[in-house]
């Protein structure tokens, strides 16, 4: 019995797919990185901005997205962006908002760039950082 040629394409097709995929997977390729512990948001805040040392650390409950202040009182926003984690010091431009609809914990973060855009995050404080990020465009005296 003659097997067609295009069934043995797609056969040797499938067979070198399956590899490549477990190949990605035993090499830990791709997945979806998550923010479990504080030491992954001053991991990921040190490579954001050489020299931040959070103090005070807050983790989205899904792990897609944290905020964190340091000890001079500057405040970082970090966020999923594809397989890796980006971040932003926030400025005066920041606002954030308390969605009541999504329940007390909900919090909208625009630190004030485009590109970056505006971050969800499920926090136990949500409405202490929303007035810390908010007071940010306060004028500070010396």
């Amino acid at each position: 019995m003659a097997l067609n040629p295009l069934l043995l394409q797609f056969g040797g097709s499938l067979i070198a797919i399956l590899a490549l995929a477990g190949l990605a997977r035993w090499l830990g390729l791709g997945g979806t990185p998550r923010l479990a512990t504080d030491a992954d948001v001053h991991r990921v805040a040190a490579e954001v901005a050489d020299g931040f040392a959070p103090v005070a650390i807050d983790l989205d409950r899904e792990g897609q997205a944290a905020i964190a202040r340091d000890a001079e009182g500057r405040i970082m926003l970090i966020k999923r962006h594809g397989n890796r984690f980006a971040g932003r010091i926030l400025g005066p431009a920041a606002q954030a908002r308390l969605l009541t609809n999504l329940g007390p914990e909900a919090l909208v973060v625009d630190c004030g760039e485009a590109r970056f855009g505006t971050v969800s995050l499920d926090l136990p404080a949500a409405e202490a950082w929303a007035e810390a990020i908010n007071r940010l465009d306060e004028p500070h005296h010396a």
